[in-house]
């Protein structure tokens, strides 16, 4: 089982105040701990919102919302792609994460399950051409990222 792990921003990392060193740190340490028990398959944190944008699709209309974003609380500040056999592991490794903004600052982080094209009703054709295009696609992104990490063309 997938999961995204989502680390809601704050009032500081909206505003693209930089991280202490010590908490850099521990982090590196906790997502290093994650690659080798081999469940972290991605990880990253964001620019502040206010580098960002939005496009709201709208009855066939698309626009765009230039940054920064209100509700702090309800933006994603970073996040981290694990797989896991239960929602209970999942629960289990974020407990173990370090405090992302210090103890003395509150830090929210949110597990979502990914969908898999496995969890679609197993009855229909469609679902059989589905779920071989969505492998043939994560086998070409696992080529294009092995080709990134080993230096070739891979974009």
């Amino acid at each position: 089982m997938r999961f995204m792990v989502i680390l809601k921003a704050n009032k500081d990392s909206e505003t693209g105040a930089p991280l202490k060193w010590e908490l850099i740190e521990a982090m590196g340490r906790f997502n290093e701990e994650m690659v080798k028990a081999g469940v972290m398959l991605a990880a990253e944190g964001l620019q502040p919102s206010s580098k960002g944008a939005r496009v709201r699709f709208d009855h066939g209309k698309r626009s765009v919302i230039d940054g920064p974003f209100a509700e702090t609380k309800e933006l994603v500040g970073g996040f981290w792609l694990i797989q896991v056999k239960s929602k209970e592991e999942a629960i289990e490794w974020v407990k173990r994460c370090p405090a992302p903004f210090g103890d003395d600052e509150v830090a929210e982080i949110e597990i979502r399950q990914v969908y898999e094209m496995s969890d679609l009703p197993a009855d229909d054709a469609r679902t059989a051409d589905a779920v071989a295009r969505e492998q043939r696609m994560h086998d070409e992104l696992a080529a294009q990222t092995a080709g990134h990490l080993t230096g070739g063309d891979a974009k």
